[in-house]
């Protein structure tokens, strides 16, 4: 079984209509979407839910107003004043640190989970996929992250597909070290400006400390070819692969628009040269 991790340092670039077309080609995978904060695969595989899961990242503090006893230890502790004068709890102030429920001399204070988000496990017309959604401001996004690429490897493992194919966060944080770490190869998909260069050279050192296979790829590349020859000599002195350089194209944003990768849209230079990434990308994996 491999798994092919793609990310992009930044937003914008194009990572997901890559993920999106990849699956296509693929023919049997499994897909996880790992970019939990946004997730927007969905927008063009048109999930069949089939199970759905609530995800809880944490814990937050309640206090039982029948076991209360008002002696305000709980309120003189709290680092992140989550407790009000009557004895509850802001579950959008609570930290989780659980020094109420350590202090409380009658055990008022207990920890509960808390609901952050959700899972799923859809079908696809183009396979299995498991994605996400999390709360508004909720955090443990890298948690999810490993939730979901877990039940994908699970999957792939009951099914015997041999591909695992992930749409990872973009930046370098949690859910970006949640996606990469063990993958058998990262594609890093960038785009010819200053902020995607300085976001590439970032992801790609985060890739690189966790021992990832790199590759990269440049979307959009005409827009600036003098940039896109930076980015590629940068790759080149770093001895990582740059095996497509992609143009930029309206039939990408025609074909979002009706809900189809770029190469299921129909032929174009812009699917061609996402065929070619692709079969060279098959090819590192072995």
């Amino acid at each position: 079984m491999k798994e092919l991790v793609v990310i992009s340092g930044k937003g914008g670039t194009g990572k997901t209509s890559i993920v999106a077309s990849f699956a296509a080609l693929a023919g049997s995978s499994v897909l996880a979407d790992c970019d939990v904060d946004a997730a927007d695969l969905h927008l063009v595989l048109k999930p069949d839910i089939k199970q759905r899961e609530n995800f809880s990242g944490g814990r937050v503090a309640y206090i039982d107003p029948d076991i209360c006893m008002h002696c305000d230890r709980c309120r003189e502790l709290c680092r992140f004043d989550a407790i009000s004068e009557d004895h509850v709890v802001d579950t959008v102030s609570c930290e989780g640190c659980a020094v109420c429920a350590f202090a409380c001399p009658v055990e008022a204070a207990v920890m509960k989970e808390s609901i952050n988000g959700e899972w799923f496990i859809s079908e696809t017309r183009h396979g299995t996929m498991v994605h996400a959604r999390l709360g508004i401001a909720e955090e443990n996004s890298g948690k999810l992250v490993t939730l979901v690429r877990n039940q994908a490897k699970r999957i792939a493992g009951e099914k015997n597909l041999d591909m695992i194919i992930v749409d990872g966060s973009p930046g370098i944080g949690c859910p970006v070290i949640a996606s990469v770490t063990g993958a058998d190869m990262v594609l890093i998909v960038t785009e010819p400006t200053l902020s995607g260069l300085h976001d590439l050279e970032r992801v790609a050192d985060l890739a690189d400390h966790f021992g990832a296979r790199i590759m990269v790829c440049i979307n959009k590349a005409d827009i600036n070819p003098d940039m896109a020859d930076r980015i590629e000599a940068m790759c080149v002195a770093r001895k990582i692969p740059v095996p497509a350089r992609i143009e930029y194209n309206t039939v990408v944003t025609a074909a979002q628009v009706e809900g189809l990768s770029v190469v299921e849209f129909g032929d174009s230079n812009v699917a061609n040269q996402i065929r070619a990434l692709w079969s060279d990308v098959k090819k590192q994996l072995g």
